[in-house]
């Protein structure tokens, strides 16, 4: 028998920067396990991921592009940019779709300039200004659809992120409303927040 799974992720693109949110329960069937799991993860200070699916995967994702930034930043002397890292990514799931990582993964960072991505377990890559993954993401979605403005300020995407997550999960059993992890990632740096009822 199948267990199921869950998650909200969600990632705004603004011309300040970058905001990633998750909701931090992990459900496993009918069972919430813990209500305080990071699904943002850091891969360099500009740059970070969220996780839908399989944990062990994104660590082993996040593990390998931690090791390609280092080795970036060593031999051209400059980070490497989040479209490059997500086009890395995008090139990492493709090559492995016989046997493919199981996640949805939500990339953003701000090194050149702010930019957001989702990846598929397959590799198929899209840039956009919003986007939401996990069991939850219709949800969460939809409320993005609804308040995103291209002139939003780094604070309003960062309250539009939380209500995102929060709508998902007073609608999608897997997904957890009452903590919010959020980062946003500017010029000046990447700031870790956590929202809670």
């Amino acid at each position: 028998m199948e267990k199921k799974t869950g998650t909200t992720t969600v990632g705004i693109r603004v011309d300040e920067g970058v905001v990633l949110a998750a909701d931090t329960q992990a459900s496993l069937d009918h069972m919430v396990e813990t209500l305080n799991i990071r699904k943002i993860i850091p891969i360099t200070d500009r740059i970070a991921i969220t996780t839908a699916g399989s944990v062990g995967d994104v660590q082993m994702l996040a593990r390998i592009l931690e090791v390609e930034a280092r080795y970036y930043q060593f031999t051209w002397g400059r980070p490497m940019s989040t479209r490059a890292m997500a086009n890395l990514l995008s090139n990492i799931l493709n090559e492995n779709k016989w046997f493919p990582y199981l996640v949805q993964i939500v990339i953003g960072g701000y090194v050149e300039e702010p930019v957001i991505a989702n990846l598929d377990p397959l590799g198929g890559l899209i840039f956009d200004d919003y986007t939401a993954t996990g069991s939850g993401s219709p949800f969460a979605i939809a409320v993005l659809e609804d308040g995103y403005r291209k002139d939003m300020g780094i604070e309003e995407a960062k309250e539009l992120a939380v209500k995102a997550v929060k709508v998902a999960g007073k609608r999608d059993v897997y997904t957890g409303s009452r903590k919010v992890q959020v980062v946003t990632i500017t010029k000046e740096g990447m700031r870790e927040y956590w929202f809670e009822e």
